[in-house]
Parts: structure tokens; sequence; C-alpha cells
């Protein structure tokens, strides 16, 4: 398989406080990883470094995406490298439609206009297959959405997008188990042997409906243990303590 995302003895501090301490980590092309933790762990920060969020400042180490070093690149350039990442809390954004900015990024990741009519019905197949109302097209991004809803967005974003590594923060938080099986459908549809995706999460129901390649348990900034499925199993069964201690 072809090397993807390669990260090597990462530290990495917010403020004063390093979070990241020696973080190790290769995703191939193809594959499902997952990283599991108690909260603090760094799992959330993890994904904020790969994606060079300014908050957050990498004292050591390295990521290579395809083999080039994006330590010191932007958040932008790193997503037209084909990153792309979901949030816990997506945003409200008042003014620009679903549809528009939807167009805007896919323009700003590709460099190339957007063929309208193709693009608005590609958008609509997907929208459907999330069992998203199509009304949602033209509302402001995520106003007044529910959380559930929310969080399809961001898939369909991931969708539209096709990214190369898919990062989706703790995109099953807050979502009841129909919600969790419809993202877990969109996860499933987005998967190829050409892209990756990196699941962070809490807990295991959005690992139930998806073929996972490997899971790793972050812990105090370092990936203490990495399996298969059967890892998360252990973890919903008998919790951190283990790999705390």
């Amino acid at each position: 398989m072809s090397e993807l995302l390669k990260i090597t003895n990462l530290h990495a501090n917010v403020g004063e406080k390093e979070i990241l301490k020696g973080l190790n980590l290769t995703i191939n092309k193809g594959e499902t990883h997952v990283i599991m933790g108690p909260n603090g762990s760094g799992k959330s920060t993890t994904a904020n470094v790969i994606l060079n969020n300014p908050e957050y400042k990498i004292t050591e180490g390295e990521i290579y995406f395809e083999g080039e070093k994006i330590n010191d690149l932007k958040t932008d350039e790193i997503a037209r490298k084909g990153v792309f990442m979901s949030f816990q809390s997506p945003e409200e954004i008042p003014g620009i439609s679903v549809m528009n900015f939807l167009k805007y990024a896919k323009n700003k990741t590709t460099g190339e206009p957007v063929k309208i009519f193709q693009f608005k019905e590609e958008i609509e197949k997907n929208m459907q297959e999330l069992k998203m109302n199509s009304s949602y097209i033209n509302r402001n991004l995520n106003v007044g959405f529910s959380g559930g809803e929310k969080k399809k967005t961001e898939i369909l974003q991931m969708l539209t997008l096709q990214p190369k590594l898919a990062i989706l923060d703790e995109t099953d938080s807050g979502l009841d188990v129909d919600a969790i099986k419809i993202v877990s459908k969109g996860i499933k549809m987005f998967s190829n042997e050409n892209n990756a995706t990196l699941i962070i999460t809490h807990g295991t129901k959005i690992l139930k409906e998806l073929d996972v390649d490997y899971v790793h348990i972050l812990v105090n900034g370092q990936i203490v243990a990495t399996g298969s499925s059967e890892l998360a199993k252990e973890i919903e069964e008998n919790g951190y303590a283990k790999y705390i201690n």
C-alpha cells in the first residue's frame, strides 16, 4: 500500500502546555484508522496539529503527507493537498448557503471552476443517501440545524470534496443510533483504495458499522497500543485503566 500520512516523534503544545509527547502514526491509502483515548489525551490536538491550526505549536517531530513535510504549511495549503477535517461542533455561517459554501470549497481545493448542473446533481444524490432534506441545500450553513443535521452536512462536505485523507473528529458525538448509521454509511461511501480515513472517537458505536483496519489508544500524548477492532471492544468492556496505568 502507498503511504499517505506519516507522523514521527510529534510533540505539540497548546500555549505552554505540552499535549503531544512523541506521537508516531502511519496511514496508508485504502485504510481506516481509529484513535481512541480518555479525555485530555491529545486526540483532537492530533487532528488540529495535522492541519496546522495556529492555536497549536509543533515543538518537535515531523508530519509527512504523500512524502512531503507539511509542518510549516498553512491550513488552507494542507487542505488543498487533500486533507479534510470535520469538527466536533460545526460552526454556523449566516449569509452563506450550503450550496454556495460547497461550490466555494470545491473551487478552492481543486482550483477549477465548478460545472454547476453536474455538481448540483451529485450533491442532491448524496443528500438523498444521507437522508437530508433537500431544502437544506439553500439554507444558511448550519444555521438552525440540529446536531445530527450539522454532522450530516460535514459528511456531505467530505463526499463533495473527495479528499485524500478525511479526519473525522468525534463526528459521532451526540448522535442517536439512526444518525450514527447514516454517518457511517457516508464514511463507507467515501472510502476507497485511493484515500484514507482517520476517525477520532470516545465511543465504539460508529465502529460497529465500519470496516476498521487499525485502532490506536492514545494516552498522555502518545499512542500506547495498536490493534484491530477487537481493541475497541476491549476498551468498551474494560475502559482505559489498563493503558493509563
